[in-house]
């Protein structure tokens, strides 16, 4: 982890995932690399096919640097992921610090959401949901509420966003609206627990069928001092 000019930092993935983990928060299970043959031992605790991304606080957006992989499908494929993935960090920002490769379940796709949080200057920590994914900021459905949140906040902002009526079964399937309230409320408390926190960001949070839960495949966690 790096301190940046305004004294705050951001964790990378794996400790992001950790600590949401330690509330809770249902994120996939992922472990840190330190080598090729690292990876190929710590994905035969995973069941092919599995994801490898970069760990870097210095390299946020994983897709863009070309350090994300999906559908690894063998040994030989981790061991050249592996490489690729160091060779396309250094040649997208080569100062970076690289703490190692994530490697990660290949969680099941679901519908997608965000669950997020923001320190408001003059409001203060502010947690927000709706529509996830890499659009998400062309569709911009989302809620906003002031934490700490109760249950019964956390059932209003679902239904502020348009995605709740695919949440609800307008397609015929129903979605596991209890896990997103359970995620925001364990968020909240978090953010309560951890008054240093700025920033968090889950996108996306699959969601699957009622009663199948969800699970958070991507996490970003800014910190400040």
């Amino acid at each position: 982890m790096r301190e940046g000019s305004n004294l705050s930092k951001f964790l990378n993935e794996l400790e992001a995932n950790k600590l949401l983990s330690t509330y809770g928060i249902p994120m996939a299970k992922s472990f840190l690399c330190e080598s090729p043959e690292d990876a190929i031992e710590k994905g035969k605790q995973l069941t092919f096919p599995v994801v490898m991304k970069i760990l870097s606080s210095d390299i946020l957006h994983k897709t863009e640097a070309g350090c994300v992989f999906i559908g690894i499908k063998n040994e030989d494929e981790i061991r050249e992921t592996y490489q690729k993935i160091l060779e396309n960090a250094k040649e997208y920002k080569s100062d970076a610090i690289i703490d190692g490769i994530m490697i990660q379940e290949m969680a099941k796709k679901g519908i997608e959401l965000i669950v997020g949080m923001k320190l408001d200057p003059q409001f203060g920590p502010t947690i927000l949901t709706g529509s996830g994914g890499v659009f998400v900021e062309v569709y911009k459905d989302v809620s906003l509420r002031l934490i700490p949140i109760t249950r019964n906040d956390a059932e209003k902002m679902l239904k502020e966003v348009k995605i709740n009526e695919i949440i609800s079964g307008v397609r015929g399937t129903v979605y596991d609206k209890g896990a997103i309230i359970s995620v925001l409320l364990k968020v909240s408390k978090l953010v309560i627990d951890n008054p240093n926190i700025e920033e968090i960001d889950i996108n996306p949070l699959f969601v699957y069928e009622d009663g199948k839960g969800a699970i958070g495949v991507d996490a970003l966690i800014k910190v400040g001092k």
